[in-house]
């Protein structure tokens, strides 16, 4: 498994990361296979929510089906997400202090590697993020911080209060829901919907600021969603090329679409969320793939997206 370094955090990780959004209907052993599949294809990051499977659900299920021995804590790297609650946002100090304080009792942890904001809250006072990152920065339960969905402008307002390094932003992208790059090769073009800005140049943003992309929906398409592998009916020119690549490089579509992501020079980290663990180990396989200019820009206008 190839591994990205994050920036600022002193993190060496895995390029794919196992999101667990899915587990809470799983079995123990499920999970356990889940998560036994990730570790054995070189997957040492997983990735949490305070909201995924309603309050600190998917974590419960995490930490009992898998707890991680502290003897073995330092070869795993958990995230976890904070902000989103029943119908609001909440960044608030005590909001954010009070929800890691659960996610650890619910994975059973000590501390988290990295903790993100998860949604651009407007009524954000940054000031109180930087407090709640300090206190859980200095009680050693945090150990760096990011952010998920947010603009470069939303992650300057953070910047000017928190004084950790903002080293992650978690956003949505695939072959299929390709905005993040699509519209950059768009720009200037009138009359075309692609070249429209709509995250403000927040790629080329992260880029010079080294904060280390993890994209979300990995293998989704548009909403309302969906996983774009076989859906000949929207998709037929990506599936074939897909299926052609695969072949030429004597993997699965899956790993074809994985390695796209990886391709990009901006050493994104790529988030998986399958509860499959055959599809996790051809998603860990793609991270190895090296496709060529021509196979990438083959594959994103295959996608349907406009090369000028």
């Amino acid at each position: 498994m190839e591994t990205v370094e994050l920036a600022g955090a002193g993190m060496v990780v895995s390029r794919v990361v196992l999101g667990l959004m899915r587990i809470q209907k799983l079995s123990d052993g499920e999970i356990r296979e889940l998560v036994g599949a990730a570790r054995d294809a070189g997957v040492t990051m997983f990735d949490h929510a305070d909201i995924y499977g309603g309050p600190h659900g998917c974590e419960q299920r995490y930490g009992e089906a898998q707890p991680v021995p502290s003897s073995e804590r330092d070869q795993v790297t958990i995230q976890s997400k904070v902000g989103i609650r029943a119908g609001f946002f909440d960044s608030s100090r005590e909001h954010i202090v009070s929800s890691v304080e659960q996610s650890l009792a619910a994975l059973r942890t000590d501390y988290l590697d990295l903790l993100l904001i998860h949604r651009p809250d407007t009524l954000v006072e940054p000031d109180e993020v930087a407090a709640a990152f300090d206190e859980l920065h200095a009680g050693g339960k945090v150990a760096a911080f990011g952010v998920s969905n947010h603009t470069p402008a939303q992650l300057e307002l953070l910047a000017r209060s928190v004084r950790q390094p903002l080293v992650v932003n978690q956003l949505q992208f695939s072959v299929a829901n390709a905005a993040l790059v699509a519209q950059g090769l768009a720009a200037n073009i009138t009359g075309l919907d692609q070249s429209a800005d709509r995250d403000l140049g927040v790629l080329d943003y992260s880029r010079l600021k080294d904060i280390t992309i993890q994209t979300w929906g990995s293998l989704q398409k548009p909403p309302p969603g969906g996983v774009f592998l076989g859906d000949r009916e929207n998709y037929p020119d990506l599936n074939d090329a897909l299926d052609q690549l695969a072949h030429d490089h004597g993997t699965t579509p899956t790993a074809i679409a994985v390695a796209w992501i990886a391709r990009h020079p901006g050493r994104m980290q790529i988030v998986v969320g399958t509860t499959n663990p055959a599809r996790l180990r051809e998603a860990a396989a793609g991270a190895t793939v090296d496709l060529t200019r021509e196979e990438w820009y083959r594959l994103f206008t295959a996608a349907g997206h406009t090369l000028p």
